[in-house]
């Protein structure tokens, strides 16, 4: 009997974990399948606020994001671990609207040769 109820247990727990991360995934880091038009031409024409002619790369490097506001800043969590990554002033879009009312940001991953915590371009949601 005990060893049923560890069983039932350890599934509740493994269905929990997977429902919570499917969750996390699709509020976080994700492009709805229905959206990718919209954000493929979204990002193919965002430049960095601050150096208009530089694009602020593509799909691989945008993404939906979470934000807040913390000490006078922007914060946004970068997909690949989480971290919070602190956004420049310089890098806040203020000219135009992001396509879905979902906060954006364009940062290199963690592994990559850039300076830890770069970021390219933020959009707050709804715009700004």
């Amino acid at each position: 009997m005990q060893r049923y109820f560890y069983l039932i247990v350890l599934l509740g727990w493994s269905l929990a974990c997977f429902v919570i991360a499917k969750a996390t995934a699709q509020e976080h880091g994700q492009h709805p399948p229905q959206d990718m038009s919209l954000h493929e031409k979204f990002y193919s024409t965002w430049f960095m606020p601050d150096q208009p002619d530089k694009s602020c790369c593509n799909k691989a490097d945008c993404y939906p994001t979470i934000a807040r506001f913390k000490n006078s800043q922007w914060w946004a969590r970068r997909r690949e671990d989480g971290e919070w990554l602190p956004i420049p002033w310089k890098k806040v879009e203020m000219n135009r609207d992001n396509p879905d009312g979902r906060s954006h940001v364009c940062a290199p991953p963690p592994s990559s040769s850039h300076p830890p915590k770069t970021v390219f371009c933020f959009s707050l949601g709804g715009g700004i």
